[in-house]
């Protein structure tokens, strides 16, 4: 495809129409100048309700949606029917961006990752709000020095007692029920540590080393699904120049703080899933003979124009498509996606380390990416 071609670039085919496909098409639509050409699901019944829901033409099956040349296939099937779809993808001459992980195996994402440099393709991987307006705040202002030179991170992705949940009632805009056996089956920690691990990639570089445990602590009976994942992952991740500790589980109460600590003060955001979370400076003061840190944090305002944001009634805020837009940019312009090739296969190794726990050193890496232009 060459460069300057937007219309083209910008033609995107959905294969899977789950709960999570619900949460695409309104992100979708904020783009106006992106083109969903069809959408294709195993599952009739389900495809029909959503491609009513959303008047999206269905297809008959997966080589059918391929054959209108999409650019882009939106990949959103279950975890483990990733690979199998993105494979065929980018047989047929398609950028791929799936949703995470790009495999349940190391060995089987390496190859989708060879498999796409070698027919000159991009594979991206969710989560994408690394490119939201909250990450992109943070990120200008460790760039700016707001606290010094960071030299530790807590980031916490704890989901509450997710048992107790009324999840069985969860229905997306189509009808879609809540994926809890996959959910439970695919273990927290893959499904949401990239949500903050995306974000300490970005800012800081390749993890070099991960040291942590995993455990599964819930009985299988409790999530009705006979899970055998972890539900708790900790790991310490050391990058070159700044040590971060990430902490998943559907055990502990909710709570989704990210805290960076510099020399001269600390930067908190409370919300992974919120674009528009408000990001704070905690300055450190001597008061007498006690350090303090001062209990009136200021707001860090972001910069530019940013983002459409996307608003959803009972859960954070999260456009789910700032990343294929960006991929879809990037195509047009003839550039890599910033969340593509490398990024996206390190990404996939250090979230399978983590809930496989232990002392583990990635044989992955990428380059450094660059912030959104308008966070610039």
């Amino acid at each position: 495809m060459a460069a300057g071609d937007h219309r083209q670039a910008s033609r995107i085919a959905i294969v899977g129409t789950g709960y999570v496909a619900d949460l695409y098409m309104p992100s979708l639509r904020t783009f106006p100048g992106l083109e969903v050409v069809g959408a294709w699901d195993v599952d009739p019944i389900r495809l029909a309700a959503f491609a009513g829901q959303w008047s999206i033409d269905s297809a008959a099956n997966l080589a059918d949606l391929l054959a209108r040349r999409p650019a882009i296939v939106l990949n959103l099937t279950n975890p483990h029917a990733h690979a199998g779809v993105t494979r065929a993808a980018l047989e047929a001459a398609c950028h791929v961006w799936s949703e995470k992980p790009l495999a349940l195996d190391l060995g089987e994402a390496e190859e989708l990752a060879l498999l796409a440099r070698e027919r000159g393709l991009h594979l991206a991987s969710a989560p994408c709000s690394v490119l939201g307006r909250a990450a992109q705040t943070v990120w200008a202002a460790l760039r700016e020095g707001r606290i010094g030179t960071a030299r530790l991170v807590y980031a916490e992705l704890d989901d509450g007692f997710l048992p107790a949940a009324p999840y069985p009632r969860w229905r997306s805009a189509s009808g879609a029920p809540w994926p809890a056996d996959d959910e439970f089956r695919t273990g927290c920690t893959v499904e949401h540590a990239g949500y903050y691990l995306s974000w300490l990639m970005a800012m800081f570089g390749p993890a070099r080393r991960i040291v942590g445990g995993s455990a599964r602590l819930l009985d299988p009976g409790q999530t009705g699904t006979g899970h055998a994942a972890p539900d708790y992952a900790s790991a310490t991740l050391y990058f070159d120049a700044m040590v971060a500790r990430l902490t998943c589980s559907i055990v502990a109460r909710h709570d989704h703080r990210l805290r960076i600590f510099g020399d001269d003060g600390v930067l908190e955001i409370g919300e992974a899933w919120a674009n528009d979370a408000r990001v704070r400076v905690r300055r450190r003061h001597v008061l007498r003979r006690r350090l303090i840190d001062n209990p009136f944090a200021a707001t860090v305002r972001p910069r530019g124009a940013g983002h459409p944001m996307v608003r959803r009634r009972g859960a954070a805020s999260m456009n789910f498509a700032l990343g294929v837009a960006e991929m879809a940019r990037a195509i047009a312009e003839g550039r890599t996606p910033r969340l593509a090739g490398d990024f996206a296969l390190h990404l996939t190794e250090v979230v399978l380390a983590m809930q496989a726990g232990g002392d583990y050193r990635p044989r992955t890496g990428f380059a450094p990416i660059a912030p959104m232009d308008w966070g610039a």
